[in-house]
């Protein structure tokens, strides 16, 4: 187990070595903050797929089972992906000017959309297990865990701490 732990944790580094390229890549060719955002979340669903697949290490059988809740599983999550990225850009727009409503509409919406989130993850963890096994449900819920805390954690970085 601890193998199929450092294959992931290897890949998600490499993802992350691989938007630094794009990083760069956008200083150098003047790309708009919008069509940023999108290689960026098109390079993320890529390679989020890559790590759950090695993560769960299917047979062919259970593979013809999962990907297509995981399928519907994206779709959504990619939906609350959206009202984030909106809720990122609400930040940065105020930022300078924040105040004591705004932080509180702001704070309000992150706790929110984490509720959902969880939400969302237990709807898929049920439909797993129902459909393939509570063990598949169990490693589903642990690698999606693992790379939403890398990405939340690289993003977190990024975004500076309300002011005073």
């Amino acid at each position: 187990m601890q193998k199929k732990y450092v294959t992931v944790s290897t890949l998600v580094v490499s993802f992350f070595l691989g938007m630094g390229a794009i990083l760069v890549a956008q200083e150098q060719q003047a790309v708009s903050i919008d069509e940023f955002i999108e290689m960026v979340r098109t390079g993320v669903k890529k390679e989020r797929v890559t790590l759950m697949g090695e993560a769960m290490q299917f047979t062919g059988d259970e593979a013809g089972d999962f990907w297509p809740i995981y399928s519907d599983y994206e779709a959504e999550f990619s939906k609350l992906g959206d009202e984030r990225l909106a809720l990122v850009k609400d930040f940065a727009a105020t930022y300078k000017t924040m105040t004591a409503e705004k932080a509180r509409e702001l704070g309000e919406k992150v706790l929110s959309l984490e509720e959902q989130r969880t939400a969302l993850k237990k709807k898929y963890f049920v439909r797993i297990a129902d459909a393939m096994s509570p063990v598949v449900a169990a490693r589903f819920l642990q690698a999606e865990n693992q790379i939403n805390m890398v990405l939340d954690l690289q993003l977190a970085s990024q975004i500076p701490l309300i002011k005073k």
